[in-house]
């Protein structure tokens, strides 16, 4: 894990955002004010849940489990207390369904136990945690306290100021919010199909991998250990490509509602990027420590954007 990447998004979250707020707008008056309450003070239960519980059980993934949740509560608070406009009801509907897909695509990898504080903790986390920065307890408490569950939770709710902005605009529901509502539908199918054929390759691979065999072993392409089926060979991240495009998109809608190409609520969108680099990062050299053939993949096929593919 990149530390010094993750010093500079906490950095990033505390200036840049009051910075676009004060010379891009817009400014959010009095009734936006007291939502923006509410939504911190649930994003604040939040870290302290994710926090407590994180210490206590050495389960990490407490926010993992929440990611997808949270905003569906954020963006219906914002449409019930907007009038529930024709905007801010498909920015939650949209939400919903992002959500949703999100939610069960975790669950089914063990991720949610009838005892809340159990489940399958994501692998990333016991990497993280063996590293060298956090040799001392103190350390990984820091880090849990300040970027798991605090930042995670900022940036969650950052990601949902489109709908914030928007809740007080007198622009109508337009082509420009249609575009929006297009696109991220059309990337939460993309995301949708990028997690099936994960799936799919996944468990046929372990499927055999129990039965005895060994990895070399296995027909093409499951003997490399990761997945180049579909999406998965013209893309290294298919599905984080349409994590990032979903929220863009998201931000699209606060463009619609006539607060400019650029306001401050562009914030969590551009965030979620940058994460996403050290994310994506973190993932790759895991991989390329277990599988000898996925240096060679990185170099023929792109991290994000799709392009021609492996040969």
């Amino acid at each position: 894990m990149n530390i010094p990447l993750m010093a500079t998004l906490l950095a990033l979250s505390i200036i840049v955002c009051p910075l676009l707020y004060f010379t891009v707008g817009p400014a959010l008056d009095d009734s936006q004010l007291e939502v923006l309450k509410i939504l911190g003070i649930i994003a604040g239960c939040s870290a302290a849940f994710c926090f407590i519980v994180g210490e206590l059980t050495g389960n990490n993934s407490q926010m993992d489990k929440l990611w997808s949740l949270l905003p569906i509560a954020y963006t219906w608070v914002i449409a019930i207390k907007g009038g529930m406009s024709a905007r801010l009801v498909v920015m939650a509907v949209l939400a919903t369904l992002w959500g949703i897909r999100l939610t069960i695509n975790f669950a089914r990898k063990g991720a949610y136990k009838l005892k809340f504080w159990e489940g399958v903790e994501d692998y990333r986390w016991a990497v993280v945690r063996s590293g060298s920065a956090f040799k001392k307890r103190w350390t990984w408490t820091l880090f849990d306290l300040g970027f798991i569950s605090i930042y995670q939770n900022a940036l969650v709710l950052m990601t949902t100021f489109p709908a914030l902005v928007a809740m007080k605009s007198d622009a109508p529901f337009g082509w420009v919010d249609g575009i929006a509502a297009a696109l991220m539908l059309g990337f939460i199918i993309w995301e949708t199909v990028a997690d099936e054929q994960q799936w799919a390759f996944q468990t046929k691979k372990w499927a055999m991998l129990k039965e005895g065999k060994k990895l070399e072993e296995l027909p093409a392409p499951y003997n490399k250990g990761f997945n180049t089926l579909g999406l998965w060979g013209r893309s290294r991240h298919p599905n984080y490509f349409a994590e990032q495009a979903i929220w863009v998109a998201f931000y699209v809608f606060s463009i619609g509602a006539g607060m400019g190409i650029i306001n401050w609520s562009v914030i969590g969108a551009l965030l979620l990027i940058v994460l996403f680099q050290g994310s994506s990062s973190l993932a790759e050299e895991i991989s390329g420590g277990k599988y000898p053939e996925y240096e060679k993949y990185c170099k023929s096929v792109p991290r994000f954007f799709p392009g021609k593919g492996i040969s």
